[in-house]
């Protein structure tokens, strides 16, 4: 088996001493400081910490900051990883840098020959994503080629509470269904009880005691498993009814106090109501925008594009396992089908692996191993929930020319759906340059088209 690493490579310098402090600040005397300073015996604070976390006030652990760094683990893990919202995440992007060379990771087979099988496969498939640079091909579209065993690296910071959220799902919950994962979950948890003891050190025989059901279980429904091919690549699900009406009053509310009911005969008048909402859109605390939702269904998006959404912190997405990934859809980039040699090899590289994957699966190969064959360019259909402000955030970034055609694509549709149903918010919404006038690139990243994107946005 390949040697995957994880390493906690920074803690906060205060360490432990702040969440004991915490744990004490509400029922001791003294100030911050004062109570901050009595809290450096590390074995009193490791068992009061202990304590405190195990009656369940686990928010006094929050205190602490850890720095991980996931080093030549494979992309299934960094999928894994970015789904918990409270951590951050760098990655080393597939769309800038040239993994050629990066290298993979292979599962344990106990079986060499299927192991011989699998290495040759994935040479294979690197090859052709050479074979797709050399040709042309820029790296942002030649990754869909490469398997989801790709070696990635990534820098991960997160508290000491959702440290432990994501240790408990890494060594019993969803992720101890890999190998891979639950390895990388050991090697941290190793490393965090010499780091932060009384954060970690009854974290086995609490994990056991408790209940690790991550998966909500349907199998009391008898599930029609054909694929639907001929859905829309975004369908807005539900979204709050007179969304406009909300963000306008909800502001009137807030910053004059007036009564509910007189706020209402305010909003009435449309003029009104879309002056009061440009005004929030323009404010740099636009808050009332916060108070409306809007559910999306996103269908036959690629997996590296389901990273780029799933960065996006302040939203409710609810990602369906890898093992769900649609092995017979995959997305191919302008460049490759207007040529033909290209997209006979594309083609093909996608059949073989839906071929093998047959394969394996009629064979007895776990799931969870055959996640390692998808291809970048597999899809996967995922829901969302996110509030209007959050969306303003989404839509200056993701409709900007500067971020991958494939987002761009799926953001100028969500944008669209949701014009449709709230134009006196969202016809206020685009890139940056169309909602501030003024393009947030430097010089040598700006594509010099404002005013075309304007005319473009206003008109969308």
């Amino acid at each position: 088996m390949s040697i995957s690493k994880a390493f906690i490579i920074g803690v906060s310098d205060c360490g432990e001493s702040v969440c004991a402090a915490s744990g004490r600040i509400s029922t001791q005397p003294g100030n911050c400081q004062e109570i901050l300073n009595r809290s450096i015996d590390t074995s009193k604070n490791a068992n009061l910490i202990s304590k405190v976390t195990a009656s369940g006030h686990t928010s006094t652990i929050e205190h602490i900051m850890f720095n991980l760094a996931f080093q030549d683990v494979s992309a299934v893990v960094e999928q894994f990883m970015i789904e918990f919202r409270l951590a951050s995440f760098t990655v080393k992007s597939r769309r800038y840098v040239d993994f050629s060379n990066m290298g993979y990771y292979v599962p344990n087979f106990d079986n060499k020959e299927l192991e011989n099988e699998y290495k040759e496969h994935m040479n294979y498939l690197f090859d052709e994503y050479q074979f797709l640079l050399n040709n042309g091909v820029e790296k942002e579209d030649a990754r869909f080629i490469l398997p989801y065993c790709l070696h990635s690296n990534f820098f991960c910071s997160l508290n000491g509470r959702e440290f432990l959220h994501i240790l408990n799902s890494m060594l019993y919950g969803r992720g101890s269904k890999y190998p891979e994962i639950k390895e990388l979950g050991r090697q941290l948890l190793e490393q965090a009880k010499q780091k932060a003891e009384g954060i970690f050190i009854d974290f086995e025989k609490r994990c056991e005691k408790a209940t690790n059901k991550d998966e909500i279980v349907l199998d009391f429904i008898n599930i029609d498993n054909t694929k639907n091919n001929n859905k829309s690549p975004v369908e807005l699900l539900s979204y709050t009814q007179q969304a406009e009406k909300c963000v306008a009053k909800n502001a009137l509310i807030t910053y004059s106090q007036m009564s509910s009911d007189e706020a209402e005969k305010i909003v009435s008048d449309k003029d009104i109501m879309d002056k009061i909402i440009k005004s929030v859109v323009k404010s740099s605390r636009p808050r009332p925008l916060e108070s409306v939702n809007f559910t999306f269904r996103l269908n036959d998006v690629s997996l590296p594009c389901l990273t780029h959404f799933a960065r996006h912190r302040m939203q409710a997405i609810d990602i369906p396992p890898l093992t769900k990934a649609n092995r017979e859809s995959y997305i191919t980039p302008e460049i490759i089908s207007n040529n033909s040699e290209l997209k006979n090899r594309y083609d093909g590289a996608f059949k073989r692996i839906a071929n093998l994957y047959k394969k394996l699966q009629q064979n007895n190969i776990a799931e969870e191993i055959l996640v390692y064959y998808l291809l970048c360019g597999s899809t996967i259909d995922f829901v969302t929930t996110v509030n209007a402000r959050e969306l303003m955030l989404f839509f200056r970034l993701r409709t900007c020319t500067r971020a991958q055609w494939e987002i761009r694509e799926y953001s100028i549709k969500m944008l669209q759906s949701v014009r449709e149903v709230a134009p006196s918010i969202f016809d206020l919404y685009g890139p940056s340059c169309f909602v501030n006038g003024v393009c947030p690139e430097s010089a040598n990243f700006t594509c010099g088209r404002a005013g075309e994107m304007k005319r473009v946005f206003k008109a969308l």
